[in-house]
């Protein structure tokens, strides 16, 4: 499909049109979809503009030119749209999920969240999932008629279940979350909006969880090449790369390396989101969904890489695992990341007031401990790294290296 050219929405794409609605009815608006409003309130919000400095895998002394959750979930959004335009689904319903999925991570990635998780054990404990659907329920107070975003039921539904049903037929949780249960934020949205939780999602939300996948894939080999964590050389670990690699060698010898790497993850990207329109396809045209609903009752993803690419996707993800997200210089930086979101929270637990006014007043007037700790959870949660590490100055005297 060239690109700017219109196509006509496919009969299982989700329609702004025919929506669900929102939890507090409003007016349309005479400009613009449904849609196309709760993306812009995704992008207005202060929990988006935080992602500018939160921690992809490095943190920000590691350079400026390395991910961050914002960068990343920009690179979500454009393969969201790309593989939702050759699908002829609502490309603005697949982009706000893509740019909402991380609101929810706390600073230092993946770290902050255990952190929090542990410490919250016993008092619902942490879920970036989870967090993402109370930001933008309750947490962002922006408007004066409500709390949260009100958006509309089809980008909650695709928030909470992206990455497939959350319960299974019987009512049990699935896997993920056979110990813990689902999340309790998810439930009680769940029984305002009901949001099917035994059903997949929309195919627009999962065109927005598998550009997820490709843009982890291809930028993580990207920041790792860049970072030195691992070289060009031990890509041949893996065909598909040692064969994208062999490409660029050929076509272009002697090419500088600044120039190979940004090769390698371009071919890595166009590879991954060409597979999975054309798995889509197929998947599609032999199911032929007559509508949105036909694609959340399915039984299975619609939207997915092909076998072949799926085991590619395995290979990518087994080879960062040890190269990249346990090298030895990211886990020095995430343990002393570790210590910084510890002592944060054991000090405002301890002390609630010493948190900002807002957040101290709204603690005080917490009506049990347990409400009262998830508040220092959420103010936590929100920070940006650099101002985790300076809470962590203020507070102890001491700065974390965090190199």
């Amino acid at each position: 499909m060239p690109g700017g050219v219109t196509v006509q929405r496919a009969l299982y794409a989700c329609d702004p049109q025919a929506s669900r609605g929102r939890l507090l009815s409003e007016p349309p608006s005479p400009t613009r979809t449904e849609f196309q409003r709760d993306r812009d309130r995704i992008i207005h919000s202060t929990a988006f503009r935080r992602l500018s400095h939160k921690t992809q895998v490095f943190v920000p002394h590691e350079g400026d030119h390395y991910r961050t959750r914002l960068t990343h979930s920009i690179e979500v959004a454009q393969i969201a749209r790309a593989l939702s335009r050759a699908l002829r689904l609502d490309d603005d319903l697949a982009e706000a999920l893509a740019l909402a999925h991380d609101l929810g991570h706390t600073c230092f990635g993946h770290t902050g969240e255990e952190v929090l998780d542990a410490a919250m054990e016993g008092m619902g404990g942490f879920d970036h999932n989870a967090q993402t659907l109370r930001i933008v329920t309750s947490l962002e107070r922006r408007y004066a008629e409500h709390d949260g975003l009100n958006l509309t039921w089809e980008t909650l539904e695709g928030l909470v279940k992206h990455n497939g049903p959350m319960i299974g037929p019987d009512g049990a949780p699935v896997p993920k979350y056979a110990r813990s249960g689902v999340p309790a934020p998810i439930l009680r949205a769940d029984a305002r909006m009901g949001l099917e939780l035994a059903t997949y999602s929309s195919a627009e939300a999962q065109a927005a969880a598998i550009a997820d996948d490709i843009a982890y894939n291809a930028h993580d080999i990207d920041d790792g090449l860049r970072a030195g964590l691992f070289d060009l050389a031990d890509l041949r670990d893996v065909d598909f790369l040692r064969d994208i690699v062999d490409e660029i060698e050929r076509l272009h010898p002697g090419l500088e390396r600044v120039r190979v790497i940004h090769e390698i993850s371009r071919r890595v990207i166009t590879r991954l989101i060409e597979d999975v329109i054309r798995s889509s396809e197929m998947r599609l045209s032999a199911s032929q969904p007559a509508s949105a609903d036909a694609v959340r009752g399915a039984g299975q993803a619609m939207v997915t890489f092909s076998p072949a690419m799926a085991e590619v996707d395995r290979q990518l993800k087994a080879f960062l695992f040890p190269h990249m997200y346990r090298h030895p210089r990211v886990m020095k930086v995430r343990r002393e990341a570790s210590g910084v979101v510890e002592a944060l929270f054991a000090a405002f637990a301890a002390d609630s007031a010493r948190m900002p006014q807002e957040w101290a007043d709204a603690a005080e007037a917490a009506p049990d401990e347990r409400r009262r700790l998830r508040i220092v959870c959420d103010y936590i949660a929100g920070m940006t790294d650099r101002y985790a590490i300076a809470e962590h100055v203020r507070l102890t005297g001491g700065a974390p290296s965090l190199r």
